[in-house]
């Protein structure tokens, strides 16, 4: 039954149905056929109680607050500040852009939002200084990807939901693998800039009127972006709020920055703004609702006790699971959202790779890492569109510039899920 289940979801997939309608007809599956399984009006009382739930507030508030800080132009704030430090190294001004998206992840907790956020400003500032702009357009794509792995993180909270691992002890594991897969996408970047050569006269021009600011004056401007994830994320280290509540303190934190001390939108714009968010956020509403539904069907059907008695009694080591796990959300990412798959399958095969010995925190931090990639790799990966949108170029051209930085990732992503440390570290 959980095969027939999967089967129906998949093709239904194949035939475009929508994802979320994708899952209720796989989750009636049992009933149609006529096997153990939820009625209609089971299903219905699934998918209302699974989405009513304190913790998934923090989803949509996160969002809230990405698009409001988004709005007030931290990103350049940002880029500022750390241009000021690297524009002038060999490849300063691609790592500064990393860079950007690495410390925005940590205000947004999405990778479109740094994607989108981050590439608006710095992609035209690339071209300008001579960089190619599909390249620039495939490294911020790439590296918008960081925005789900830097805490707080869109996606950790969802695979907390799923499997009730601690949000902190996930936020936690995600700081060593964001800035590592960062150091290694600037490395490449590095490389390519010796390379390719770069335009060092408009380059040093640039940089001369960016330090004719002085440092304090840059300090001060961005002295309130780079506060913003140490109160969010303090807050939660220290014991002081949890994850949903530093998500409504993210939104505040946001607006007050944004219309007090920045002063780049009006009260006018708020409404804006908040319709922006919904409309990001309400897809993914539903499918987390009938998520849950499913993922309770699958488990009415012994799907996980299957995936796991299936690993193991084919696989004998650990090495080997995390292996074939990594390939497959790889292979997931590039066809499947982010949150959909983690709501779905987290659940499914965690029991099974907790009974070879892997950490539920570890094994969610490479789930979300390997699916970060998706976010940039064609057909489906929604970083390409978005960055391709802002530089007028084809997603599959940005695509393929991307290619070099995805296996810079991919690189560091192995190292990530062998070495369980990095995930580690802090718990």
């Amino acid at each position: 039954m959980a095969l027939w289940i999967f089967l129906v979801f998949l093709v239904s997939l194949v035939f475009a149905v929508p994802i979320a309608m994708s899952m209720v007809l796989g989750a009636l599956t049992p009933l149609v056929l006529g096997g153990t399984g939820s009625s209609i009006q089971q299903l219905i009382a699934n998918s209302f109680s699974g989405s009513d739930t304190t913790p998934i507030l923090a989803v949509p508030l996160f969002i809230l607050g990405g698009v409001l800080m988004a709005e007030g132009g931290i990103s350049k704030k940002l880029f500022n500040f750390f241009a000021y430090f690297v524009g002038n190294l060999p490849g300063g001004l691609p790592c500064a852009v990393i860079l950007t998206c690495l410390f925005y992840g940590a205000i947004s907790g999405s990778g479109p939002a740094t994607t989108a956020a981050v590439g608006a400003m710095t992609i035209p500032f690339l071209v300008e200084m001579g960089y190619d702009k599909t390249w620039s357009a495939g490294m911020v794509a790439t590296a918008g990807g960081l925005g789900v792995i830097i805490p707080p993180s869109i996606p950790f909270v969802l695979y907390s939901l799923a499997t009730g691992v601690s949000t902190g002890a996930l936020f936690l594991g995600g700081i060593i693998p964001g800035i590592m897969i960062g150091l290694f996408l600037m490395i490449y970047a590095v490389v390519y800039s010796l390379k390719k050569g770069e335009d060092k006269e408009k380059i040093r021009i640039k940089m001369k009127e960016l330090r004719s600011i002085g440092l304090l004056r840059l300090f001060k401007e961005s002295f309130w972006a780079l506060l913003s994830p140490i109160i969010v994320l303090g807050g939660i280290y220290a014991g002081f709020v949890t994850p949903t509540e530093a998500a409504v303190i993210s939104v505040f934190y946001s607006l007050i920055v944004s219309l007090f001390i920045y002063k780049t939108f009006t009260y006018k714009e708020i409404i804006p703004f908040l319709g922006k968010a919904v409309k990001t956020y309400a897809p993914l509403c539903f499918v987390l609702a009938f998520a849950i539904a499913f993922g309770r069907v699958l488990a009415m059907a012994r799907a996980p006790m299957l995936i796991e008695g299936f690993i193991l009694n084919n696989f004998t080591s650990t090495l080997s699971v995390l292996t074939g796990i990594v390939v497959i959300f790889l292979i997931l990412g590039m066809v499947m959202d982010t949150g959909p798959a983690i709501v779905i399958l987290a659940p499914i095969i965690l029991p099974a790779v907790q009974a070879m010995g892997v950490n539920p925190v570890h094994f969610g931090v490479i789930m979300v890492c390997c699916l970060s990639i998706g976010l940039a790799t064609p057909p489906f990966g929604l970083d390409l569109f978005v960055a391709g949108t802002i530089s007028d170029v084809p997603p599959m051209s940005v695509a393929k510039k991307a290619i070099p930085f995805i296996l810079s990732f991919a690189v560091a992503l192995f190292l990530i899920t062998y070495v369980p440390w990095f995930s580690l570290a802090f718990l």
